[in-house]
């Protein structure tokens, strides 16, 4: 049988430079086609769908992959968020509907991305993803379905009132050999960071004892993969820095460090049940060689859209 459809895809507009979309955005595409000759179409359909899945190795060295999985309450390898459907050409009760003209057309569609704050934003890895997709179908009769897709990238809103939380954490430790006591307390403005944005992280340190303290800094990336059978995680470390030493018996001094956030790193991710992405900061000092104290840190980072 002779193919009627020569051409057949779907694609969108972009709304800012980034090409990024979040919740409540109106996304504007079209769906291109093009017929050889005069054809009848059964139906054309439109779809958005938002899910997450995971691809987890066994300890035999087999893949376990649990896309195929029909029952998402039980098994939450995947999971999905959302399915809007609509019909851009339905299908008739007579042969004669639907019928198209040789050569080019174009159907556009318009949908709102869903406002619930509970769609995670886009990720992709070796062993799990969350796509957003947009989707094409075309029928006919007496012929294999057609279908045409595309992805775009969502980024959650985040929760403004969590991103705004501060933080501090507070430790002392006695020196080996007598040499005294140092405690140091730590204080961050905030919660959430956007990429690019400096993270101002405030020491007060109290050395009482008789080396130097070297403040030292670790950024974090951290990855958990929730599977049904395993788990699995992910770590990365991203940067490291360091703060100007504090002198023995110095008493109490204030220590000021600010810490860039690389703008490649993609948003956390704490709203998926079986894939979480999540930065740390980890705070510690040193005496010498001595690692003496670490304050850990859980932070959000977020990627509001800038047009």
């Amino acid at each position: 049988m002779k193919m009627t459809i020569k051409h057949f895809q779907i694609e969108y507009d972009a709304i800012n430079r980034r090409n990024i979309f979040t919740n409540g955005d109106i996304i504007n595409g079209r769906i291109i086609l093009e017929a050889v000759k005069k054809t009848i179409i059964q139906s054309l359909v439109f779809k958005a769908t938002g899910k997450a899945s995971l691809r987890l190795v066994n300890y035999y060295g087999n893949i376990i992959d649990r896309e195929d999985e029909r029952d998402d309450q039980i098994h939450l390898d995947k999971i999905k968020y959302y399915r809007i459907k609509q019909d851009i050409l339905k299908e008739g009760e007579q042969e004669d509907w639907n019928i198209i003209e040789k050569g080019r057309h174009v159907f556009p569609f318009s949908f709102k991305v869903p406002n619930s704050r509970k769609i995670p934003s886009s990720f992709c890895s070796v062993f799990g993803q969350i796509v957003h997709t947009l989707k094409a179908e075309l029928k006919q009769s007496m012929k294999l379905t057609k279908k045409a897709e595309t992805h775009f990238t969502f980024v959650c809103k985040p929760s403004v009132s969590g991103l705004m939380a501060r933080q501090h954490g507070s430790m002392s430790k006695n020196i080996a050999l007598g040499s005294g006591k140092v405690s140091m307390t730590v204080h961050t403005r905030q919660r959430g960071y956007k990429q690019g944005e400096a993270l101002r992280v405030r020491l007060e340190i109290e050395n009482l004892s008789s080396r130097l303290v070297k403040p030292k800094f670790v950024l974090d990336e951290k990855k958990i993969y929730f599977g049904i059978h395993r788990s699995k995680i992910q770590k990365h470390e991203i940067l490291k820095e360091k703060a100007d030493a504090v002198e023995s018996f110095s008493g109490k001094t204030t220590v000021i460090k600010e810490i860039t956030i690389p703008r490649e790193l993609s948003p956390s991710i704490l709203n998926c049940s079986v894939i979480k992405l999540e930065y740390r900061l980890k705070v510690s000092f040193t005496c010498g060689t001595d690692l003496l104290f670490f304050v850990d840190y859980v932070f959000t980072q977020s990627s509001l859209r800038h047009d």
